[in-house]
């Protein structure tokens, strides 16, 4: 068996079909980070990085790829015309486990959701496992426990390459568009993407979903899903599900639950989206109210996502770095209360900002520029405020600081990814926030 990438998920993996008898090999065609060096050598695993011996990888009778790697790479393309299996990690993984598996995706509130429902299962009693596009590999974790349950946050990326994973219950927050770059920048393959997480569902399974999102709601309309329905929605009741009715909560699966909205830990429209669907997944396996009522109330939120971690000069400092995409920044800029400096931009995956143009023009200030997009952000806005340009974060946040006054804050949403100037999206918010603290 051949892996490619020797990241979290490909190293996970590797773990996992060493444990299983697999021969095993991984293959990176970057430099692999040290701890994941150190895990292989302990594990007499043997791996190859900065290239691919493709010969050798040509003769696998399978392969685990990372999800970050796109399916229009050549050597993809030519293990797919010679019939070579190519599958994520998660398809390797749950071919191992017994437990059942809780899938959440969507365009935004992914993580937000998975810890949710990871804290308020755990209150609850189960023995759960945190994995997916969140946290330590599940293929690493089964190789010494398998949890009753999992609760996995699950990208497009990796639902691309999950053919036969059973998900008991699946949520699907939203569709907006995302990674459209790598959809040939057409909504309708990324949509498609997303409603693998029903594909091997049976009416014994259970489908939790976002009750106002249109995109979702004719989707399911067209493909007749045979699992249990909940919905969620800010505007209706459900008839199974949840909705916001009089500044109250209401989850009606297993008799009614209510909670004030005063109460939740978690503030925002978007939020209120993420705490019904927790509450959803909690009430469908038996999880008391006042269980699900006291995680709603004491969760801590999650690093990067509309972090509020510092004041200077009477000024809010959040890190709002996990927020990619157009959708997400919305939700960002919509709970704003205060002028906003906003810091936008890195790479552009095929971004609509008319969506924000009305948020602009009632919440923002002005607004600082970085990354390599920079004039899409000049002509989405430039017309509207003020558009300053910044090389680097250091120099974002100067500008963040010289341009604000007492009772704004500056916010970090840069509504694109972040690989042309650092990691990933911790990376750019661990940036943010030590140039913040240097103030």
């Amino acid at each position: 068996m051949v892996i490619l990438g020797g990241g979290e998920s490909g190293t996970g993996a590797a773990l996992l079909a060493q444990s299983k008898g697999f021969k095993v090999f991984v293959s990176d065609l970057g430099k692999i980070n040290e701890e994941y060096e150190k895990v292989l050598l302990n594990a007499q695993i043997p791996f190859e990085q900065n290239g691919h011996t493709n010969e050798r990888i040509l003769k696998a009778k399978e392969v685990v790829k990372s999800p970050g790697i796109p399916d229009t790479v050549p050597l993809i393309k030519q293990l797919d015309e010679m019939g070579i299996s190519v599958i994520d990690e998660i398809e390797f993984a749950a071919r191992y486990t017994q437990g059942k598996i809780i899938g959440i995706t969507g365009s935004n509130g992914k993580t937000t959701t998975a810890l949710l429902t990871y804290q308020t299962l755990k209150k609850g009693g189960l023995n759960v496992g945190l994995a997916g596009n969140i946290g330590h590999s599940m293929a690493a974790q089964l190789v010494t426990g398998d949890p009753d349950y999992w609760v996995l946050e699950l990208s497009s990326f990796q639902l691309d390459r999950m053919y036969k994973t059973a998900i008991h219950i699946a949520v699907i927050n939203n569709i907006t568009p995302d990674h459209l770059d790598r959809y040939n920048y057409e909504f309708e393959h990324y949509v498609k993407s997303k409603l693998r997480i029903i594909q091997n569902q049976t009416e014994k399974d259970h489908l939790v979903y976002f009750a106002d999102d249109e995109v979702i709601t004719n989707e399911l309309k067209q493909l007749n899903a045979p699992a249990q329905k909940h919905g969620f929605s800010l505007k209706n009741p459900q008839e199974s599900g949840g909705w916001l009715e009089n500044e109250e909560i209401n989850i009606n699966i297993k008799g009614n639950l209510k909670m004030s909205i005063q109460k939740l830990a978690l503030q925002g429209k978007h939020n209120l989206n993420n705490s019904m669907a927790a509450s959803i997944i909690s009430q469908v396996l038996d999880i008391r109210k006042d269980v699900i009522r006291e995680s709603m109330s004491d969760f801590q939120n999650v690093e990067h996502r509309l972090e509020n971690f510092m004041t200077i000069s009477h000024v809010d400092y959040i890190n709002d770095s996990k927020a990619t995409n157009v959708n997400s920044t919305w939700y960002a800029l919509e709970s704003m209360s205060q002028p906003t400096a906003w810091i936008v931009g890195g790479v552009d995956k095929g971004n609509d900002y008319d969506q924000l143009v009305e948020l602009v023009k009632e919440k923002v200030k002005f607004i600082i520029a970085l990354g390599a997009n920079v004039e899409n952000i000049h002509a989405a806005f430039g017309n509207l405020v003020e558009v300053y340009d910044a090389s680097n974060m250091g120099e974002a946040v100067g500008l963040a600081y010289q341009n604000t006054t007492k009772g704004d804050a500056v916010l970090l949403s840069p509504c694109c990814a972040s690989f042309d100037m650092f990691d990933n999206y911790e990376d750019r918010g661990n940036a943010f926030k030590n140039m913040v603290r240097s103030l």
